[in-house]
């Protein structure tokens, strides 16, 4: 286990934080807030956030479209950024209902018009009903991956805690070490945090809402992020009680425009 005796919280902002979070908005999704490519059935916007105590929910929509909630930092007036080997802890719910697709990931800013390597994505765990024990955790910048079985239990809370080691990304439920890729993100990364629930369109496995749900939901709450004194300074902003990241956020390399309601 990763022993961090100097962290410090750099961000703890809840979802109903407008300078921290910036809902239905991520240079990951396509500009039309749907992204079918990824097997989702989302239509992410500025109307469809998460309850201040961090529960999301998808609603399902006409033409077979789910209105799904997201939040992220990219685009929200903080900034925020994760650095190497900051810590991120949640206490996390999910739930076995088919269809339901809950995530907390990252995604990284172009750097000098290039993109990351993977777009500084890591997936701190992925969750679908089809094997409901199991969390999906993926590091894309330095690629590894692990399917961790019998890591949860549907409907109840597990306590969530990542760390992305320049050297090892580090994936813990419960205390309970999941996985170590000793791969790491390198020195250079940096990328927002992401929040959602997406809905699986059907393929890979991955069966669809079935006719008669109308609605699907997970709940985040308590996420932390955490920073060795030695990584670099802190700021911490006294509108919002959130200390965050000194350094000044730079545009993301690529362009979104708003997303539909």
């Amino acid at each position: 286990m990763t022993d961090r005796p100097t962290a410090t919280v750099v961000f703890d902002a809840p979802f109903d934080d407008r300078t921290a979070w910036a809902v239905g908005r991520t240079s990951a999704y396509p500009g039309d807030g749907r992204n079918p490519g990824d097997n989702k059935l989302d239509v992410i916007g500025p109307r469809h956030g998460p309850t201040a105590d961090g529960v999301f929910t998808a609603r399902r929509a006409r033409g077979g479209d789910w209105y799904t909630d997201l939040v992220s930092t990219e685009f929200a007036p903080g900034g925020f950024e994760l650095l190497p080997d900051d810590e991120l802890t949640a206490t996390c719910t999910v739930h076995d209902v088919q269809g339901a697709w809950p995530a907390l990931w990252t995604w990284g800013r172009d750097t000098r018009g290039r993109p990351q390597p993977g777009h500084g994505e890591v997936d701190a765990f992925e969750y679908h009903p089809t094997n409901p024990g199991l969390l999906e955790l993926t590091n894309h910048v330095r690629p590894a991956a692990h399917y961790a079985e019998g890591a949860v239990t549907a409907g109840r809370p597990f306590a969530l805690r990542v760390v992305f080691g320049t050297e090892s990304v580090e994936w813990y439920a419960d205390g309970r070490l999941l996985y170590a890729d000793h791969q790491g993100v390198g020195p250079h990364w940096r990328a927002w945090p992401v929040v959602c629930i997406s809905v699986a369109a059907g393929r890979y496995g991955h069966l669809p809402p079935r006719a008669g749900t109308g609605e699907l939901h997970w709940r985040c709450a308590g996420l932390t992020v955490r920073r060795a004194t030695a990584t670099g300074s802190a700021a911490t902003s006294a509108t919002t009680g959130t200390t965050r990241s000194a350094a000044p956020a730079a545009t993301p390399g690529a362009t979104v425009k708003d997303l539909p309601a």
